[in-house]
């Protein structure tokens, strides 16, 4: 959960597992997963980090990723073999 303000101040808190996308206009319009759009005075990059924090409070602190190795901050580069054209699919 995290709590966001509307462009007429009203606060609100909201779900982020409901959160399909972020879009920057000069608003910020969060589409959710229900089709509901919200507009939010907050920016798109205050938006995620209070996302991760709140998943970080929930879940605790990575201390290690299968994928990257030790370094959880370590950019991983997949083989262009395993990259598919098609959007959301891996092969």
């Amino acid at each position: 959960m995290i709590r966001l303000t509307r462009l007429n101040h009203a606060s609100l808190v909201l779900n982020s597992d409901l959160i399909e996308h972020i879009d920057v206009t000069p608003d910020t319009v969060i589409t959710l997963t229900t089709g509901q759009i919200l507009r939010v005075r907050e920016s798109a990059d205050q938006v995620i980090q209070g996302i991760v924090d709140f998943r970080r409070k929930i879940f605790g602190p990575v201390e290690s990723c299968r994928v990257c190795g030790e370094d959880p901050d370590q950019e991983v580069e997949l083989p262009s073999s395993s990259i598919s054209e098609e959007p959301g699919r891996i092969d």
